[in-house]
């Protein structure tokens, strides 16, 4: 089944009236903000021309974390939220509200 279908068959459900868990919701909620990092983080390593195992030296972690954090695979703690962020030589800004996650890499300038 297609991510489009998915979409399709939850929307559906809505239609008809079905309502979700709060545990279901608070799980999706968490899917959907560790998708969210997980791009930030692989858009801004490919924009700056790394490799996981390259990214994983600066940040002081291994490929196979790395791995992880783009594969949404890993819900990262504060302090592993900074090691990423320096080692890609960029500020991250993260924006919640009840229905959306934003998360967004801004590098600084070349010193």
């Amino acid at each position: 089944m297609s991510h489009t279908r998915w979409k399709m068959a939850r929307e559906k459900k809505l239609v008809e009236g079905y309502v979700e868990s709060p545990e279901a919701e608070a799980d999706r909620a968490e899917i959907r903000l560790a998708m969210a990092f997980a791009k930030a983080v692989y858009d801004r390593r490919t924009e700056l021309g790394l490799t996981q195992t390259q990214l994983a030296e600066r940040a002081g972690l291994t490929q196979a974390k790395i791995s992880r954090i783009e594969g949404a695979d890993a819900v990262p703690t504060l302090p592993l939220l900074r090691r990423v962020a320096t080692a890609m030589n960029a500020s991250l800004n993260i924006a919640l509200d009840t229905d959306r996650e934003e998360v967004t890499f801004i590098g600084h300038p070349a010193a």
